[in-house]
């Protein structure tokens, strides 16, 4: 099949690898334009599936938008079968949805309808889910309203963190969309309408909901925790002598124990929240590497009964 690929990120890679390694004729890639890199800027470094598409031999291209009309022909004179979308990142117009002969398909990581949108994998992590999955779905105008034809589930074990599953939906996913593709060129993909009650929207992290506060029960912040990890990361701020400094939390787990919140119970450590405790398993202080909870508490000298306590709202 003449195939357009419209993809950005990590997660879309292995779908992209599916489809070329299935032998389906890529017509072009699709990609968010290079960013700036570096610290002046000055360096510009391409999407992860731009440079693997390039690797491939791949035509890519990177428009900023699809509102100009030279940008919708072009689009449309490729005369794709299908375009599949994977967390590319673009909103599509009308026109470019309608322009291959078989639309424009969604490989989504959520069950829809639930998580609609742009983080669902970490807010599923992050709502104490215990399943996902990822779907494929024609797309329409509407965001993530098409109708569904084929889905995979995850279950999301207790300390899954949204990294380990972004990783897993991402290899499911991959086989998905191969599959769905063989079953579109044999003319055998069929798709049912999503259920009109269950919506839930995946808006974007924003930088304020990745702060622990410890007055908060320790469900809570084990969700968040996981859900935010690797990537941007739950933080709070704490003085080690040389003023407010942030550390990330990248793992953690469930533990026993109560105290005012954020008081250390010990040294694995155990901090105390609302309800009950977390214990810290891995930690990255600011311009350092990551490192064990024991390591930290170590390292900045902390003590037992002393209190972790979120900075008075320093600037995000």
């Amino acid at each position: 099949m003449r195939v357009i690929f419209m993809g950005t990120p990590d997660f879309a890679l292995a779908p992209l690898a599916e489809i070329f390694g299935r032998g389906h004729e890529i017509v072009a890639v699709y990609t968010r334009a290079p960013k700036p890199a570096g610290r002046r800027g000055l360096e510009l470094t391409p999407s992860p599936v731009q440079a693997a598409a390039e690797k491939y031999g791949l035509k890519v291209l990177t428009p900023k938008n699809f509102r100009e009309p030279e940008t919708i022909t072009e689009f449309q004179a490729f005369e794709a079968d299908v375009a599949v979308v994977v967390a590319y990142g673009l909103i599509l117009p009308k026109p470019v949805l309608d322009a291959p002969k078989f639309g424009c398909l969604n490989l989504h990581a959520s069950l829809l309808p639930r998580w609609r949108g742009a983080a669902p994998i970490q807010r599923a992590v992050m709502a104490g889910d215990r399943e996902t999955g990822v779907e494929v779905m024609q797309m329409e105008e509407g965001l993530d309203t098409g109708p569904v034809a084929m889905a995979e589930k995850l279950v999301i074990t207790p300390d899954m963190t949204a990294g380990q599953a972004h990783d897993r939906l991402s290899a499911l996913g991959a086989d998905l969309i191969g599959r769905a593709l063989a079953a579109l060129e044999r003319g055998g993909l069929q798709f049912q309408p999503q259920a009109g009650d269950g919506v839930l929207y995946a808006k974007k992290i924003d930088k304020a909901e990745a702060r622990v506060d410890f007055a908060r029960p320790a469900a809570e912040l084990h969700n968040l925790i996981r859900g935010l990890s690797p990537f941007p990361g739950a933080f709070f701020e704490a003085d080690f002598g040389k003023g407010p400094e942030r550390v990330k939390v990248l793992r953690a787990s469930l533990a026993d124990g109560a105290g005012k919140s954020g008081e250390i119970l010990d040294a694995s450590p155990r901090v105390a929240c609302g309800e009950g405790a977390i214990r810290l398993l891995e930690v990255q202080r600011a311009g350092r590497g990551p490192v064990s909870g024991e390591e930290f508490f170590r390292g900045a000298r902390l003590s037992v009964g002393g209190v972790l306590s979120q900075a008075e709202h320093a600037p995000l």
